[in-house]
């Protein structure tokens, strides 16, 4: 039985509901392979999280750059909350350790791990403010998120990879780009889409995800190398 007290010390927030936190690291796989273990998935703990996670940026955004624009600070909110950086603030917190994985999502270690990484960090948002409120979901996003604002700042990780190559592909070639799922597989909980990105009938590039919107992003990013427009 895995022991969450390490990882309560380690967030300083002990829950008083302790089922609250399983569920947040349960994974559907598990639930499946496992079926008479009980409890739930952590699906529903990250679909409340998501929510709870945009608002809470998106206030701090507003307040902190007072006279930015809304398309700028909807980029800057993007690039804090996609799921590359989630997966990378819950590697740190080394949520991996304590997760309820099948044998089988266990042994992947790729991109997929990532995906169920960042879903598990939005779950456990999802937990505090269910067990401690707003203010207990606040205070977790601030100290392990929020504080990445200049790093976002500094490496510009705030351009997105599909604005910047419609941009590139307007001025360049005149033409609006266009996304196709050229391959996808998996059951429903656990997709992954390869897509291809066009400029008319021209295929530039493409990308793999765990999702139709990162694989975009993705393929945006290897068109944007693909024509040097980087």
């Amino acid at each position: 039985m895995k022991d969450f007290s390490f990882f309560e010390k380690k967030i300083d927030y002990f829950f008083s509901d302790k089922k609250l936190l399983k569920e947040a690291f349960t994974h559907r796989s598990y639930l499946n392979e496992n079926p008479s273990g009980g409890g739930s998935h952590n699906e529903r703990l990250e679909f409340l999280g998501d929510a709870v996670l945009e608002l809470i940026a998106t206030e701090f955004l507003f307040k902190k750059f007072k006279e930015m624009p809304e398309g700028e600070l909807t980029l800057l909110r993007s690039a804090l909350v996609n799921a590359n950086m989630l997966s990378t603030v819950a590697s740190e917190l080394e949520i991996n350790d304590f997760l309820f994985l099948s044998r089988g999502e266990a042994k992947d270690v790729g991109r997929a791990r990532a995906f169920i990484l960042a879903n598990a960090f939005e779950a456990i948002i999802g937990a505090l403010y269910l067990d401690g409120g707003y203010a207990a979901a606040e205070k977790f996003i601030t100290k392990y998120l929020l504080i990445r604002i200049d790093e976002v700042l500094e490496k510009r990780l705030f351009h997105d990879a599909k604005s910047l190559f419609q941009e590139k592909a307007q001025e360049f070639a005149g033409i609006t780009p266009a996304y196709r799922v050229l391959k996808e597989w998996g059951p429903d909980h656990d997709k992954h889409f390869v897509v291809g990105v066009y400029l008319g009938e021209e295929l530039v590039a493409s990308g793999e995800g765990p999702s139709k919107q990162i694989a975009e992003q993705n393929a945006a990013e290897a068109g944007l190398k693909s024509k040097s427009w980087s």
